[in-house]
């Protein structure tokens, strides 16, 4: 039972100190200056009412036993808030520090005042558990001899591949890059996620019996229908990796890249491996086409990378600092949250549009744009690169989400252009071509509410069948995905399906 009292008697709500803008920005290191356990977790922990209806769980795909294990930290029970974290989630390691924490904005408190920590709640279990050696591997008692690849070692697939293995079959992940994590280990930067956390599951995983095969591409290196045939069933959790590309003129100039062309380099660096398409934002003005938490991201490394200058453009109005009407309690509500990279500088422009690349003469190690967008071809001096970024305040208008407001016009400098605007579907092209299965109307593969496709045997997790979500959702589908897969080798099955394929957030944020 946790303290009845406990949100009267700790009314404020206490963040992890970050260390100073001026240090922090020098290295790659976590932005926080605090870690694990601290003097206030416990009492923070105590603000959470135990509600007879726990909203929070309704706000969390993962079905968290947030009351529970919220009382498991008020009391210090380390090792029982970790098998009680672990019964739902396969890496709280990850969504304690990056996801946006649907369940605090369904949190009952947060009615009339901050809402309980359940994010750091979280991140507190698992750093606790592994300084407290509590994290083990979980092998299978038996072992089937039913075999599955998992293609993808996203959240969706690592998930699908330990619950799987944990289940007795021989999973084996593939995954195209030097190691394992998709957006986890080169899409969000090391000072927000160290890459470290995931070497460590991955050591769990191994140790359990899954296994990992890296630098292979299906398709290429293996076709599908190759490995549909090796094994007894196929899942794909490739995520959604065709960018949203922006359509105006001067967009065949150099110096123009998506973010994920740009943020993955980064990281390879810090671990002492070598970039592949060797863009930097040192000594350069940089513009970033977005202001999700991709934008932000790319705020924090071209900061740290040296440029000249950053700037944010972001098509919406300034988020509101509370909730708004349209978006009532327990939703998302699209509150202001200003990220850490934020606070270490560049310029953030609201109701802004992109209207014209300018061209200049220059040179740069660009990569070429890749042929996957219905983009528009503009004419452009082809030795041109990108000097400047003619952009337009807008307004709301009454035949469309924006009108320009003319007489706005102006010019930002711009060396270095990034394209943060989100992902349109995933790349299906050689899964088309070899192992037919049909797609919905947004360009993912298509599922039934049981994650399976069109094809007998195959299935599909993640952001490769929902679409853009969040790491929360991507491991919430891999832990039903399993499930599913489960029942379909076996008949029958004992893994958690926390949703259905169909199943949607009350909001979902961005």
């Amino acid at each position: 039972m946790t303290d009845p009292r406990g949100f009267l008697k700790v009314r404020t709500r206490r963040e992890l100190k970050e260390r100073p803008v001026s240090e922090r920005v020098k290295d790659w290191q976590d932005v926080h200056a605090e870690f694990g356990l601290q003097d206030f977790t416990k009492s923070q922990a105590a603000r959470c009412m135990d509600c007879g209806t726990p909203f929070c769980m309704t706000g969390c795909p993962l079905g968290n036993l947030i009351p529970e294990f919220n009382d498991l930290v008020r009391q210090g029970k380390w090792e029982d808030g970790y098998n009680r974290l672990s019964v739902t989630n396969n890496f709280p390691e990850v969504t304690g520090r990056v996801c946006p924490a649907p369940c605090e904005q369904a949190c009952v408190l947060a009615i009339h005042q901050p809402a309980t920590m359940i994010k750091l709640d979280e991140q507190t279990i698992i750093d606790q558990a592994w300084k407290l050696d509590y994290v083990k591997p979980q092998p299978p008692q038996r072992l089937t001899d039913m075999t599955v690849a998992v293609v993808g070692s996203g959240p969706a697939g690592l998930a699908c591949a330990q619950q799987l293995t944990r289940a007795g079959h021989t999973v084996v992940v593939y995954e195209r890059d030097d190691a394992i994590g998709g957006l986890m280990r080169y899409g969000i930067p090391n000072f927000k996620l160290d890459k470290a956390l995931i070497d460590k599951r991955q050591e769990q995983m191994e140790a359990e019996g899954t296994r990992f095969r890296t630098n292979v591409e299906i398709g290429k290196d293996i076709s599908w229908d190759e490995l549909r045939s090796r094994y007894d069933a196929v899942v794909v959790a490739i995520g959604s990796t065709v960018p949203r590309n922006i359509s105006i003129p001067g967009r065949e100039l150099k110096g123009i890249h998506f973010a994920m062309d740009f943020l993955p380099d980064a990281t390879r660096v810090v671990w002492g491996k070598k970039p592949i398409n060797g863009i930097t934002a040192k000594n350069k003005h940089v513009v970033i086409i977005g202001g999700g938490d991709t934008g932000s991201d790319c705020l924090g490394t071209s900061i740290r990378q040296g440029a000249q200058s950053v700037t944010v453009l972001q098509i919406n109005p300034k988020e509101p600092a509370q909730r708004p009407d349209k978006d009532p309690w327990p939703t998302y509500a699209r509150t202001y949250q200003k990220t850490s990279s934020m606070e270490e500088g560049g310029e953030y422009l609201y109701s802004t549009d992109s209207v014209e690349f300018e061209a200049g003469e220059a040179e740069d190690t660009a990569v070429e744009i890749k042929e996957h967008t219905t983009a528009e071809s503009f004419i452009a001096d082809e030795n041109g690169h990108i000097t400047g970024l003619k952009v337009i305040d807008v307004a709301p208008g009454d035949n469309g989400p924006f009108t320009r407001q003319h007489g706005t016009e102006r010019i930002l400098p711009a060396d270095l252009v990034l394209i943060s605007i989100g992902f349109l579907h995933p790349d299906t092209q050689t899964l088309v071509d070899q192992l037919p299965v049909e797609l919905d109307k947004r360009g993912n593969v298509a599922r039934n509410n049981d994650f399976a496709t069109s094809q007998e045997g195959m299935f599909v997790c993640g952001d490769a069948g929902r679409g853009q979500s969040l790491v929360v959702w991507a491991i919430s589908e891999g832990r039903s995905c399993a499930a599913a897969v489960d029942k379909f080798l076996t008949g029958n099955t004992e893994l958690p399906a926390p949703i259905t394929a169909t199943q949607r957030p009350m909001m979902l944020p961005r």
